[in-house]
């Protein structure tokens, strides 16, 4: 599983009295927007083709889905 900065993961809860142990970790997202709590000046932007290909204008808020 590749591995990026918006992923993060726990370790789950396991019972004494669980029939079926869980999964040993499970992982969830983070979004690239809680890392910036500005817009910074001179901020690189992808060209208008491009922010509307990757749903962004910024390539530092792109995160790519990854379909699992």
């Amino acid at each position: 599983m590749h591995k990026n900065r918006e992923e993060r993961q726990y370790i789950t809860y396991r019972s004494p009295f669980d029939p079926c142990p869980p999964l040993p970790c499970r992982t969830y997202v983070v979004p690239v927007n809680q890392y910036v709590v500005f817009q910074p000046a001179d901020l690189p932007q992808f060209s208008p083709a491009e922010a509307l290909k990757h749903g962004t204008l910024w390539p530092a808020l792109y995160s790519p889905y990854e379909s699992r």
